[in-house]
């Protein structure tokens, strides 16, 4: 069990991303899945309040899903909440972290997962044309009103951080306890350097979405006639087919043939390793895929086989 930043919540190194649910998982497989989640001993589900808008027709589908899930399993007890606010809602009224917008859309997430708080409320993005201390307040007064127990942010550089830190510390306000960035094998200057160091000194933890890298850390993609296999292919070919990336899936290739491991679960297994990371945030559109998963957060490796891998990557 890791603790989230300097929270008393605890859980497994594995964070459920939801954002499938609605969208490339139907409700009832969606339900299968986290159901499979509880029952593998693990407890965090994160969501955002736009999760998945942008298919035709749906509207915030995954914290829908979610909170009819917790509803028919009685299990809200059970299972850690992580949503977020910030991304377009639908117009320039509808978006950024200003106290009006953040009090406003709390309280259409809580009634959509049907519960009265969420374990974690995450700035989304950061807003440019909203000061860090009215968004900081805003939060205050949620968790003053028990609809929010702790926050976190998603896609901030150290400056941007260091200043939240900066006015929670100097005005008394609930302070960031998490940052959700990109991080796997290939992309890793969006956490590590300034912003590691600065997390690290205060105790917060890293919460990395693409662990895999889209795709490309699986080993499906080698070559250009392999980018035909998915709709990801061709972004995964302007990436990643490159010299660096050919080393990382070489690298990686070592160390399966030493482990017996997939490769899936060796890119898991280096992350939930890394200095400040609480668990891995990866989704899985069925049981079967939750599979791969937990073996890869429950894989352990050796000093060897991760200096090869991180050597690999720099």
């Amino acid at each position: 069990m890791r603790r989230l930043g300097q929270t008393d919540i605890e859980i497994e190194p594995l964070i459920l991303g939801t954002n499938t649910a609605g969208w490339t998982a139907d409700e009832q497989t969606s339900f299968r899945t986290f159901d499979a989640f509880v029952d593998k001993g693990f407890s965090a589900l994160d969501t955002a309040d736009m999760y998945s808008r942008w298919v035709p027709g749906n509207d915030s589908e995954s914290e829908r899903i979610i909170g009819r899930w917790m509803k028919a399993r009685r299990n809200r007890d059970k299972v850690h909440v992580f949503t977020k606010v910030g991304m377009d809602m639908g117009g320039p009224d509808k978006i950024g972290l200003s106290a009006r917008w953040i009090e406003h859309s709390i309280d259409g997430s809580l009634r959509r997962l049907q519960t009265d708080y969420v374990d974690l409320y995450q700035s989304h993005q950061p807003d440019p044309n909203t000061d860090q201390h009215e968004t900081l307040e805003a939060y205050a007064r949620l968790i003053k009103a028990g609809k929010v127990r702790y926050i976190g942010c998603s896609n901030y550089n150290a400056p941007q951080l260091n200043e939240a830190i900066r006015i929670a510390k100097e005005e008394r306000l609930p302070q960031y306890q998490t940052v959700q960035n990109q991080y796997n094998l290939y992309t890793r200057d969006l956490y590590e350097g300034d912003l590691a160091e600065l997390m690290l000194g205060n105790n917060l933890s890293l919460m990395p979405f693409y662990s895999l890298a889209a795709g490309f850390l699986t080993g499906k993609y080698r070559t250009r006639d392999d980018l035909d296999k998915s709709p990801r292919g061709k972004g995964i070919g302007e990436k990643f087919l490159n010299p660096k990336g050919m080393a990382i899936l070489a690298a990686m290739d070592r160390v399966a043939a030493d482990t017996g491991a997939s490769l899936a679960e060796i890119a898991l297994a280096w992350i939930v390793a890394r200095p400040g990371v609480v668990g891995a945030l990866a989704s899985a559109r069925t049981p079967e895929q939750l599979e791969t998963l937990t073996k890869g957060v429950h894989l352990q490796l050796g000093p060897d086989h991760m200096a090869i891998l991180t050597e690999a990557g720099t």
